[in-house]
C-alpha cells in the first residue's frame, strides 16, 4: 500500500517529475490543488522545505511531500545554496544567471571550482512524522555555458562520475535522471518508506 501526498506546488509538471522518480506501489504524488504563497525565510533547506511542507499540511489537512534544492559553490560561500534561485537578483533569466556566474567564476582555478547542487524533501505526514530526506550531486562549475537539455544551472555544472569529460549535466540527460539531486533524494526516501511499512 503507498503512501499517498500531495506535493507543496500547484505545478502539474513538477508533480509529474517527482511522480515518475517514484515507485507508484511505494510514494504516490500529486500536485497539490492550487498554489499558496509561502514565505521562505529560513536560513537553511530544511528549514524552507519544512516551512512549505507545514504550511500546505495545515492548508488542505493531507500528508504533504516539499523540497527545497539549490547549488552550492565552494568558491562563492553563502552567496548561492538557499539563495540559488535569487542568485544577481530579482528578474534575471537562467542564462543571466549562468553568465553572472561564470563572471564571478573568472579567476578561479579549476582546482578551486567544485560545487555541488542539494535537494532536500520533507515529508510531513502529520504534525508529529516529520522525516527529512537529502540528496547531493557533486560536480564542478564549468568555463563556459553548454547544452541545451535540463535547466536552472545544468549549462555549467559538471557531475562527478557521469564518465562524459568536459560535458555539462545539461547536454546528459538520461544520466541526469538517474543521478541527479532529485533523485537521489527520492531514493533514499522510497526506501526508508518500503522498509517502514514492511514491503518487500
Amino acid at each position: 500500500m503507498s503512501i499517498e501526498l500531495l506535493l507543496a506546488t500547484g505545478n502539474e509538471h513538477k508533480a509529474k517529475e517527482f511522480s515518475e522518480l517514484f515507485d507508484k506501489n511505494v510514494v504516490s504524488i500529486t500536485a497539490a490543488p492550487n498554489k499558496i504563497e509561502v514565505v521562505e525565510d529560513g536560513t537553511t533547506f530544511n528549514e524552507n522545505a519544512l516551512k512549505k511542507a507545514k504550511a500546505y499540511y495545515e492548508e488542505f489537512g493531507k500528508p504533504v511531500m516539499s523540497d527545497d534544492s539549490g547549488l552550492v559553490v565552494d568558491a562563492l560561500p553563502g552567496e548561492l545554496g538557499i539563495h540559488t534561485a535569487r542568485f544577481g537578483g530579482d528578474g534575471l533569466t537562467s542564462q543571466q544567471r549562468n553568465e553572472l556566474l561564470l563572471k564571478r567564476m573568472e579567476n578561479v582555478a579549476d582546482s578551486e571550482r567544485s560545487a555541488y547542487f542539494v535537494c532536500v524533501l520533507c515529508f510531513y505526514l502529520n504534525d508529529s512524522e516529520v522525516f527529512f530526506f537529502e540528496g547531493r550531486m557533486k560536480g564542478k562549475i564549468s568555463h563556459s555555458i553548454k547544452g541545451e537539455e535540463g535547466f536552472g544551472y545544468d549549462p555549467v555544472f559538471i557531475a562527478e562520475g557521469a564518465d562524459a569529460e568536459g560535458k555539462t549535466v545539461a547536454m546528459i540527460p538520461d544520466w541526469k535522471k538517474e543521478n541527479s539531486h532529485r533523485s537521489l533524494a527520492c531514493r533514499h526516501a522510497q526506501k526508508f518508506f518500503k522498509e517502514r511499512d514492511g514491503q518487500n
